[in-house]
C-alpha cells in the first residue's frame, strides 16, 4: 500500500481558479476547502496559492485530517 505523504499531495494537479478583483486577483483551490490566496498580480496569487496549499497539506497530515484528491484538472479561469 502507498504512503500518501506531502510530497505525493503536493504533485497531485488541482484545479485553480483565478479570480480578477478590484484590489488584485484572488486565486482558489475549490478541491480544498478555504484554500485561498490573493495578490496584486495574477502571478503573485497563484504564488501564493502554493504556499497556502503547502501549508493546508501540512496542517492536514499533522492533524490526521483526510486530504481530498483533485476532482478536475488545473485551469485559469
Amino acid at each position: 500500500m502507498m504512503t500518501k505523504d506531502l510530497a505525493y499531495y503536493l504533485n497531485l494537479r488541482y484545479r485553480v481558479e483565478l479570480i480578477p478583483d478590484e484590489d488584485g486577483w484572488a486565486a482558489i483551490l475549490p478541491d480544498l476547502p478555504g484554500c485561498v490566496a490573493a495578490g496584486d498580480t495574477a502571478e503573485e496569487a497563484l504564488a501564493l496559492l502554493e504556499d497556502a496549499k503547502h501549508g493546508w497539506f501540512v496542517s492536514c497530515l499533522q492533524h490526521g485530517d483526510m486530504i481530498p484528491e483533485p476532482q478536475t484538472t488545473t485551469q485559469l479561469t
